[in-house]
């Protein structure tokens, strides 16, 4: 009786030791995204972009509240395999932030859907990329909540030295 208590004691302090608690953002990362969202092409506007960026970081909230990541994420995605949690895979957030782009009308911007390491179980990674319209889907910026457990990772595409991304172009999360 007594090992199962200390285990189970153990076992409830490693997962609430785990557990990452929400931060409020600070407006330097918002306008170091706005910032990277508007070098995409010359003609967007500051107004857009940190209009974009914003909205990036509030809807990065919510889901980070719907969620409740847990550190590290393939910890997270450990937990969510087995059962005790439901939602919060890599392509969890990555659909989750299409959709809600997709409905938007962002007059300089596109939004599309990367993949890495597509089939392969413990390594495939997918993630939001953020185009300017016409642009590149490797030439545009990922958005990526997922990596650092709710807590936004952002840089260009070709900066991105974690992963060789693909674009994916028929995810069919529009369920």
């Amino acid at each position: 009786m007594f090992k199962y208590l200390l285990s189970t004691l153990l076992l409830s302090l490693f997962f609430t030791a785990c557990t990452v608690t929400p931060s409020s953002v600070t407006q330097n990362r918002v306008e170091s995204l706005s910032t990277l969202l508007k070098s995409l092409d010359s003609s967007i506007s500051s107004k857009e972009a940190r209009s974009l960026s914003s909205e990036i970081f509030q809807e990065v909230a919510k889901l980070k509240q719907k969620f409740n990541p847990t550190s590290p994420a393939h910890f997270n995605n450990f937990l969510i395999n087995v059962g005790v949690k439901e939602k919060g895979l890599c392509y969890d957030w990555s659909d989750a932030l299409y959709l809600h782009f997709s409905k938007k009308q962002y007059a300089s911007f596109e939004f599309h859907l990367l993949v890495a390491h597509k089939g392969k179980y413990f390594y495939e990674h997918n993630t939001l990329v953020v185009v300017a319209k016409g642009g590149k889907v490797l030439e545009g910026i990922v958005i990526d909540p997922w990596r650092n457990s709710g807590k936004l990772y952002f840089s260009k595409v070709s900066e991105d030295e974690k992963y060789e991304w693909r674009h994916r172009s028929k995810r069919g999360c529009l369920r």
